[in-house]
């Protein structure tokens, strides 16, 4: 009985919420209409349409409803620029501003970001093959990893700043520190993964420490590999934005964010924004589509 009312209840209960609205405010009636009249229309694909289009169509339409309707509250409210711009004024700076968004995303994303998160990455899985042959550096090394993963970043990015310049080399030691020990504890976490059968299986093979971790302890640390290099690849833009913060050439998105920020130009704050949350989640999607190529054999990644 709820599941046949379901259907019928939200879009009745959207109706009294709107012609509250309409009392207190025709523009807040309006937004709220728009809002309902989408989600009742995502709803109904959502719930009535197959296969991979609507898998796509549903967070398209998700998307473009939440730009809608900041687009509309903002015109409808007469909301300042400085407050809060339209979409549309972040669209037009965007399109004047390629070049120098594109310098931008070089200087931070491309410098920055990707080559600390390869080389924290990479330590950080070379470090967890050592401790894993060393009881020693399991009980030492761990702990103070925990200690130095839980530094605040605007404490350290100011250090390391100072340390190596204002260059984009600054920017990926932030990076380095910040990916290093997440993708530790991934990876030290994916080398227990495989259960004691396993070994005592490969033991009865005469099989050597390398064989064992070749054929066995990486392919089932991948998941949690891959787990740790999403994880990180968020945390890489955080933290080479962030650290332009404290010291920029005259390029990078968080320099642009600063200075734009205090020149109170905020539609390239936003497009600023804009370009560092696509390319998070390129960056993102790149990673997820390797993983289903590589660990298609896992459970988490069967149709």
């Amino acid at each position: 009985m709820t599941a046949l009312r379901a259907p019928f209840l939200l879009p009745g209960l959207g109706i009294l919420i709107v012609l509250a609205a309409l009392l207190i405010d025709p523009r807040l009636a309006l937004v709220l209409a728009a809002w309902f009249a989408a989600w009742g229309l995502n709803a109904f694909i959502a719930r009535t349409g197959r296969g991979a289009g609507v898998r796509f169509l549903v967070p398209v339409i998700f998307g473009l409803t939440l730009i809608g309707l900041w687009e509309l509250a903002v015109r409808l409210f007469e909301v300042s620029p400085v407050i809060l711009p339209p979409p549309t004024m972040i669209a037009e700076e965007f399109a004047g501003s390629i070049p120098i968004l594109w310098a931008d995303f070089v200087q931070t994303i491309v410098k920055g970001a990707l080559s600390g998160l390869v080389i924290g990455c990479a330590a950080a899985v070379l470090t967890a093959l050592a401790i894993d042959r060393s009881p020693f550096l399991q009980r030492g090394l761990k702990p103070v990893g925990n200690f130095v993963a839980a530094l605040p970043i605007v404490g350290t990015a100011p250090i390391l700043v100072m340390w190596f310049g204002f260059g984009w080399q600054s920017k990926a030691a932030v990076v380095v520190v910040m990916v290093f020990f997440p993708m530790l504890v991934n990876m030290l976490e994916g080398l227990k993964a495989s259960d004691h059968m396993q070994r005592d299986l490969m033991r009865t093979y005469a099989a050597s420490y390398g064989q064992t971790l070749r054929k066995l302890r990486l392919p089932a640390a991948l998941p949690f590999f891959f787990n740790g290099l999403k994880i990180c690849s968020t945390l890489a833009l955080i933290g080479a934005i962030v650290a332009e913060f404290f010291g920029s050439p005259i390029l990078g998105i968080g320099f642009r964010i600063k200075t734009s920020f205090g020149a109170l130009n905020l539609p390239m704050v936003w497009a600023e924004i804009a370009v560092s949350a696509l390319a998070g989640s390129a960056l993102y999607g790149l990673i997820a589509w390797i993983e289903r190529l590589v660990t298609f054999w896992h459970p988490s990644q069967r149709g």
